[in-house]
């Protein structure tokens, strides 16, 4: 994986924008399952498809899915994420979670998550992270001063909440209510 040019993280952020939260700002409009002919993604945006394809593979969060229909026409869409606003199924089946799974967030946003747990707010599931390492690389881009919550998955699940895993590994529920929250203590780097 090479790393992205400024000028491709901005197009990166474009396609996550279009596939994720605003899909008629480019034109497009997504299947029920949130897909889009990539011809039409790129010809919307203005972009190659050799442009395209860098930014697919070197992402560093795998955010983008291709995939080729039976009829040969290639399909894009954001592997998750996408605001309550943009209704889509991914189709994703339920899955047994990990016994731990991690959220790392703001620091400001401690007391409110201890009171009310976790909530997608504007997103259609709440996203966690398999490993404490990443949790921290997702709250750190909303603020250095990060803590993250370790989330008994495995008592969720055995208590009947359902999980998925994206394409690019990031788990979704629905909400954790704060009886299966516990601060992990990371260390300081």
């Amino acid at each position: 994986m090479t790393e992205l040019t400024r000028n491709q993280v901005k197009v990166s952020r474009r396609i996550s924008m279009v596939l994720r939260h605003r899909p008629e700002s480019a034109g497009l409009t997504l299947d029920a399952n949130g897909w889009v002919p990539v011809a039409d993604l790129i010809g919307a945006l203005g972009i190659t498809r050799a442009e395209l394809d860098v930014i697919v593979e070197n992402n560093d969060k795998s955010r983008f899915a291709i995939a080729r229909r039976d009829d040969g026409v290639e399909w894009i869409r954001a592997s998750q994420g996408h605001s309550r606003r943009v209704e889509v199924d991914l189709g994703l089946p339920p899955a047994e979670p990990p016994a731990m799974l991690f959220h790392g967030t703001p620091r400001e946003n401690l007391e409110a998550i201890r009171r009310d747990g976790l909530r997608p707010r504007s997103r259609h599931h709440v996203h966690l992270s398999r490993d404490v390492p990443t949790a921290l690389v997702v709250g750190r881009r909303r603020s250095a001063d990060v803590v993250v919550f370790e989330v008994d998955a495995a008592a969720m699940a055995a208590d009947g909440h359902v999980f998925h895993r994206s394409e690019n590994g990031v788990w979704l529920t629905l909400a954790v209510p704060p009886a299966y929250l516990s601060i992990k203590p990371t260390n300081p780097e």
